[in-house]
C-alpha cells in the first residue's frame, strides 16, 4: 500500500509509472497496475519480482516503510471500466495480467453493482495465482471464474474444475457472454497471451470493437 499527496483518483484498470532513482543519479522506470478499487483510501500495486530486475527486486525485497521514490499517474483511459457502463464485463487475464482485472472486480464489489461480470485466469499452477482466495470468495457469490493451469497434469483438490491446458477457443466461449450479446472485454497479460485471447474472441463473433487489451513483455523488472 501506499500513501500518495494529493493522488487525484483513478479508475479500475489504470496504471502508474514508478521510478527510482539510485544515489549515484542512475535511473530505473516500469509501469505497474493498479490493483485497488478507486474507492480504497490508499493506492496498492501488486509487483510481481522478476530476476534481476532492477525495479521489482527493490519493491519487492528491499523497499520499506518510509522509502520514498517517484510515481506519475494515473495512466491510461482505455483499458479502464467503472460500475456505470452498460453491459456485461467479460475479463480474460493471463499471469499478473489479472491485477487490473481484479481491481475492477473490487471496484463493482465495492460500489455493489449487479453488473454480470465472468473471469477466466491462466497461470502455470494454482501457487502462481494471484489473489487466489479473493478470487475462490468472488466465485462464491456473483461472478463467475473460470481457471487454467498451465503447468500441472491434473486439477487441483481445492478447485476440482480448473482446466489443464493454455487458453483455448472453448474456455474462451465457456466464459461468454454469447456473440450478439452486450458485453465489455477486457484482456491483459503476456503479449502473445493477449494476441491469442483477442484472436479467439473475434474468431467467435464477438465485436473487435468491444475488446480492449493490455499487454506486457520481457522488460527487465
Amino acid at each position: 500500500m501506499l500513501d500518495v499527496p494529493g493522488w487525484p483518483g483513478h479508475l479500475a484498470g489504470q496504471h502508474v509509472d514508478v521510478r527510482l532513482t539510485a544515489e549515484d543519479g542512475y535511473q530505473a522506470q516500469r509501469s505497474y497496475s493498479i490493483a485497488s478499487p478507486p474507492e480504497s483510501e490508499r493506492l496498492e500495486l501488486t509487483i510481481e519480482r522478476i530476476e534481476d530486475g532492477e525495479v521489482s527486486s527493490y519493491l519487492v525485497d528491499d523497499a520499506r516503510p518510509g522509502d520514498v521514490f517517484e510515481l506519475r499517474g494515473p495512466i491510461g483511459g482505455y483499458f479502464a471500466w467503472h460500475a456505470g457502463l452498460d453491459g456485461a464485463l467479460a475479463l480474460i487475464g493471463g499471469g499478473s495480467g489479472v491485477v487490473p482485472l481484479v481491481a475492477m472486480l473490487r471496484h463493482r464489489r465495492a460500489v455493489g453493482a449487479q453488473t454480470d461480470a465472468r473471469l477466466l485466469l491462466s497461470a502455470r499452477t494454482l501457487e502462481d495465482v494471484l489473489y487466489r482466495e479473493q478470487l475462490r470468495d468472488l466465485r462464491d457469490s456473483s461472478v463467475a471464474i473460470h481457471l487454467t493451469l498451465t503447468r500441472v497434469s491434473a486439477a487441483p483438490a481445492d478447485w476440482s474444475d480448473a482446466w489443464t491446458r493454455r487458453i483455448d477457443r472453448e474456455m474462451v466461449a465457456e466464459l461468454g457472454p454469447a456473440p450478439g450479446a452486450d458485453a465489455r472485454f477486457y484482456v491483459c497479460g503476456p503479449t502473445p497471451f493477449v494476441e491469442e485471447a483477442a484472436r479467439l474472441l473475434v474468431g467467435l463473433g464477438h465485436d473487435a470493437r468491444s475488446v480492449r487489451t493490455e499487454r506486457f513483455g520481457p522488460t527487465g523488472g
